[in-house]
């Protein structure tokens, strides 16, 4: 039984070209110096990619047969993944909240256990046409979150920033979604909603066509939704989901880009599923 962290909410601003970080810093310091009480987490995909290709080893995306696209992570990969995010993007969030009057902390999956699944054994791909299996992939699922460390943390007045990767059963790191880490995060902490913040305004029945938003999304109609979704609004929906099915209350598919991001989703800007 989940114990509700009363009026949480956690927010996840993915790693694309054209999000506003110190727009969503301004914004999380706002809230905070209010009471509101927030966890955040954050992805790094534009700059891992660039790094990735810096240092001589390009980033590969495959597509599974059902649609989903997401990153080929061997090794090498993985240890950009790291350097990434667990370094120069979630460091420079803790900086930017520091210089904000925010006491942050950031984690990894990795410390503590704090994300924690199975890592796959291997990963379908379509190529051609025609579905392949890839080896020596080190990506996985979260299963369980370390919901008392997050609590901890809150109730001695710390916001925690987190971000992938997270540990398998075995004690290896493993490259998991963002957004679906979010969801279980949410779903652990028995949050009240979870904001899902990126570059575009929301899910747009004809992306990319931004004047085609989709204001409130009908949880029996995600599944409709799934084939119309563009670039990386599957994986969002897929994790809208799984948080609505773990109990969360609301999910707003929000904007990034924009000033006061995080207060604009939790006003319902954005693709609202309740």
């Amino acid at each position: 039984m989940v114990e509700p962290v009363s009026g949480l909410t956690v927010v996840k601003v993915g790693g694309s070209e054209g999000v506003d970080l110190d727009a969503v810093c301004d914004d999380v310091a706002k809230l905070t110096a209010n009471g509101a009480r927030l966890v955040l987490l954050h992805g790094g995909s534009s700059e891992t990619n660039r790094v990735s290709t810096l240092l001589g080893h390009p980033p590969r995306f495959v597509t599974s047969p059902s649609g989903h696209q997401s990153r080929y992570t061997d090794r090498a990969t993985l240890e950009v993944f790291e350097m990434v995010y667990c370094g120069k993007v979630n460091k420079g969030i803790v900086e930017r909240l520091q210089a904000r009057g925010v006491n942050a902390v950031g984690l990894s999956g990795l410390d503590g256990r704090l994300f924690e699944g199975r890592r796959k054994e291997s990963v379908r791909t379509v190529e051609d046409g025609r579905v392949r299996v890839l080896h020596g992939d080190h990506t996985g699922v979260v299963e369980r979150v370390n919901a008392p460390l997050l609590r901890l943390l809150l109730d001695n007045g710390y916001l925690p920033v987190l971000t992938p990767p997270a540990i398998s059963h075995e004690g290896a790191a493993i490259n998991v979604d963002g957004d679906r880490a979010a969801a279980a995060v949410a779903g652990a902490m028995g949050a009240e909603a979870l904001l899902l913040l990126s570059n575009v305004r929301g899910l747009l029945s004809q992306f990319p066509d931004e004047g085609s938003l989709v204001r409130i999304l009908e949880r029996g109609c995600i599944e409709e939704a799934m084939a119309y979704a563009g670039g990386r609004m599957k994986k969002k929906l897929l994790g809208a989901r799984e948080a609505l099915e773990a109990g969360v209350r609301q999910v707003v598919l929000g904007d990034a880009r924009r000033q006061w991001p995080v207060s604009a989703a939790l006003a319902g800007e954005g693709t609202v599923l309740s």
